[in-house]
């Protein structure tokens, strides 16, 4: 089983997000079967480390982002990947807009695994400050302690 998660550049959300899932996956035992990636559907960033305000708080929170560097979306990412994951509708409807015939049921949104008071998208950080950082951490990781619930029940 592989999952990507998907975000607009691949330094702030979506690197977040394949952090603390990597992070939980070790935790239950899951890191061989079960790999995840991220991706940008745009290649600004590529090849660069997360948003330095994204790493504070994943120290913060004990989680290591070692190896994580951003990349764009590519075109074999539909086919390789069982799940991809969207932050937010933008996202959700590029994947879906750039989906190969038959691949369109692996794209899902991020948060629709969790009930966070309505909340539907991690919005993005990248133009506020720490506290935003702190506030997308807050919807990622239970998001992706809910992920981990989903998807485990695929490799067992």
């Amino acid at each position: 089983m592989q999952v990507l998660f998907v975000c607009t550049g691949n330094i702030c959300r979506s690197p977040t997000a394949e952090a603390v899932f990597r992070d939980k996956l070790a935790k239950a035992g899951l890191s061989e079967a079960i790999k995840t990636d991220s991706a940008g559907t745009a290649g600004w960033h590529a090849g660069e480390q997360p948003d330095p305000r994204a790493q504070a708080t994943m120290k913060k929170y004990g989680i290591d982002f070692t190896g994580v560097r951003a990349r764009q979306l590519r075109a074999s990412d539909y086919t390789e990947f069982d799940l991809l994951l969207a932050m937010d509708n933008g996202h959700y409807e590029h994947l879906l807009a750039n989906a190969p015939q038959g691949a369109g049921d692996k794209i899902r949104m991020f948060l629709e695994v969790v009930d966070l008071d309505g909340l539907t998208e991690v919005p993005d950080p990248y133009y506020g400050d720490i506290n935003d950082y702190e506030f997308a951490f807050g919807l990622i990781e239970p998001a992706c302690e809910a992920w981990v619930e989903q998807v485990k029940t695929a490799v067992r």
